[in-house]
């Protein structure tokens, strides 16, 4: 990180401070597989990401499933590049 706060010379600072464990909600279908799915894709970002450092919790209806995956992101770009991961399963719907 830069002098001013920026990250990898892009225009708007950083709020984040590299590196910290950062949570990301992750929401899916109900389904067998979701939960394994989105940990291996995050132990690609974070190799010391385990099936612990993760929070479920079903929707009312049961319909739905939402984990909070809490990773060590050491990067904007390492973050960014999960983001991007997570949003394109086929098994995600929403990322926050």
């Amino acid at each position: 990180m830069s002098a001013d706060n920026t990250d990898n010379g892009r225009d708007q600072p950083s709020l984040i401070e590299y590196p910290s464990d950062f949570p990301i909600k992750v929401m899916g279908a109900m389904q067998d597989g979701f939960a394994e799915a989105i940990v291996t894709l995050v132990q690609e970002f974070d190799p010391g990401f385990h099936a612990g450092k993760m929070e479920m919790r079903p929707s009312r209806n049961g319909n739905y499933l939402g984990l909070t995956v809490t990773v060590w992101v050491t990067s904007r770009e390492q973050l960014d590049d999960l983001y991007r991961a997570l949003t394109a399963h086929p098994m995600v719907k929403v990322v926050l």
